[in-house]
């Protein structure tokens, strides 16, 4: 017996087709279709209904959404390229993505390695699904030059995107701004900075605001006092531990993070080392993550409102699948300061 005709050899599964469900459930081709798809309301009979997911259920039927708008030239998909999304920030991103994508499109995560940029060559190779769109976090110029693709393509928090990419952005500016005035009204003079080695726009545009805005309110930063770590809360920590010595001695009473994550792990590190916060160092955060109302002591952040830059890129990126023009390609979306205890606030 040849190998072909062996019994113990694994055969191929069947592809379950609409027309073998139709036959199974006693309906049509086009009935199948119809409750497949979720469009059954008020056009299949209840009984229709329930013999067609019946026979769904026992052949093992799917609808193969994919391969059939593939033979259109596009595919229903999605791609959110974004790191690491363990950080809650991106789970409310990716909400109010879903939130308008709903059952029209399906989402596919990108995810890079946390802190790091996208690489238009591992974009590309996903190219070949046929995308709808493109939703991208922080890339940079060059990513942006690189994939030279004319699918759609929204850019999220990516204030140096080129004007011919449209994008969603945060008013990280006046945030930064603001904590330097928070700082300042409390007494602060002389103060520090823990940076993120991201290279992205929008971490760089914090820095640089914060530190202009600390100049123009009197308050000095030494050069030994800006530092940077991954935005990781073990980095950051170890950072503040191998730092804290030297900006004790420089005079430095307060701390802005270019992140929470960052500020969580100098809290921690305050915290093991018998640094009181906000008594010997006050500490600021950017993004407001949920965490940062249950941190001890809570935590003074800017926050940014990640569901509504999700819910803004996606309706974006649905204007330019649909063939619509935007009204506006460039979206701004406003920061606010939350004052807590980690920088000597109320709460």
């Amino acid at each position: 017996m040849n190998n072909a005709d062996s019994p113990n050899e694994p055969r191929p599964a069947r592809k379950v087709t609409a027309a073998m469900v139709a036959t199974h459930a006693g309906v049509s081709t086009a009935t199948v279709s119809l409750v497949a798809n979720g469009k059954s309301a008020g056009r299949v009979s209840k009984r229709n209904e329930e013999r067609v997911r019946e026979a769904i259920r026992e052949l093992g039927y799917y609808v193969d959404s994919i391969g059939s708008s593939l033979a259109r030239g596009v595919s229903s998909l999605v791609i959110l390229v974004a790191p690491d999304i363990s950080n809650p920030f991106f789970a409310k991103l990716i909400a109010g993505v879903r939130g308008v994508l709903g059952e029209d499109y399906q989402l596919l995560l990108s995810v890079t390695d946390a802190g790091l940029s996208p690489s238009a060559t591992e974009i590309r190779r996903l190219l070949g699904l046929r995308p709808a769109g493109l939703l991208v976090h922080a890339p940079t110029p060059l990513f942006l030059s690189e994939l030279s693709s004319p699918l759609p393509l929204i850019a999220l928090d990516a204030p140096d995107a080129p004007e011919n990419i449209p994008s969603v952005n945060f008013d990280v500016l006046q945030g930064a701004h603001d904590v330097a005035a928070h700082l300042a009204a409390q007494g602060h003079r002389k103060v520090g900075y823990l940076d993120a080695t991201t290279g992205t726009a929008t971490l760089r545009m914090r820095r640089e605001a914060f530190l202009s805005a600390a100049a123009q309110l009197g308050m000095q930063v030494p050069a030994v006092a800006v530092s940077s770590s991954t935005i990781e809360m073990g980095d950051a920590a170890a950072t503040f531990a191998t730092h804290w010595d030297v900006w004790k001695e420089s005079g430095i009473t307060a701390l802005a993070c270019a992140t929470d994550t960052h500020a969580y792990g100098v809290l921690q590190a305050a915290s093991t080392t018998g640094v009181r916060v906000p008594q010997d160092l006050a500490v600021t955060g950017f993004d407001d993550l949920p965490f940062s109302t249950a941190s001890h002591p809570s935590l003074t952040s800017v926050r940014l409102d990640a569901h509504s830059v999700g819910v803004q890129a996606a309706q974006a990126l649905r204007q330019l699948i649909d063939g619509t023009p935007l009204k506006e390609s460039k979206l701004q979306l406003s920061s606010q300061l939350m004052v807590r205890a980690s920088s000597g606030g109320t709460q």
